[in-house]
């Protein structure tokens, strides 16, 4: 997997903060953004228009947000006031509403945030970023111990050491071969 394709998989707020690993910023742009959505597809709400560098700078607010929140919160200390006023006013922007609807036999819920697409993307990415930040879980975060690599995850196992087997750990492996052959 190249460091270009952003790694997914990990809960919504980690796989945000991938998409800025050592080589750069994946979602720099609207194109960036729009792939990036694409991977996430069925966990984010898909645009109904077209990108804008309004949606971009939106998305990269709540980023940097969640990148200063669980920077902190993973190691056990206070996330700093401001990176949590910042994700409570991404999601005030588009607040969530529970729609009822009739699907034929019933009335369900169906979740509705009105706006424009950045600031609904937004508030969807702030309101993941909260959950996280909330759930005891968030102790457990690692970041990738691969040399230079940034990356962050939540492991399932405790012995999981970097963000993919196939990304660094496979680096990790070849290298500590050669080291050891050398």
């Amino acid at each position: 997997m190249s460091d270009t394709v952003p790694l997914t998989g990990e809960p919504l707020a980690l796989d945000l903060l991938n998409t800025r690993p050592a080589t750069g910023d994946l979602i720099a742009t609207a194109g960036g953004l729009a792939a990036w959505l694409a991977l996430e597809d069925g966990r984010v709400p898909e645009p109904a228009e077209a990108l804008t560098p309004a949606d971009v700078a939106a998305v990269h607010a709540v980023r940097e947000h969640t990148a200063a929140a669980i920077e902190r919160a993973r190691r056990g200390e206070r996330p700093p006031g401001d990176a949590l006023d910042g994700l409570a006013e991404a999601q005030r922007r588009a607040p969530a509403i529970k729609r009822p609807a009739w699907d034929g036999t019933a009335v369900t819920v169906v979740p509705e945030r009105p706006g424009r697409y950045g600031a609904r993307l937004a508030a969807h990415l702030a309101e993941a970023a909260a959950v996280l930040l909330a759930d005891p879980a968030i102790g457990r975060v690692r970041q990738c111990e691969a040399a230079g690599c940034t990356l962050l995850f939540l492991p399932a196992h405790p012995r999981r050491r970097w963000c993919s087997a196939a990304r660094c750990g496979n680096r990790e492996r070849v290298a500590r071969y050669y080291a050891r052959r050398k």
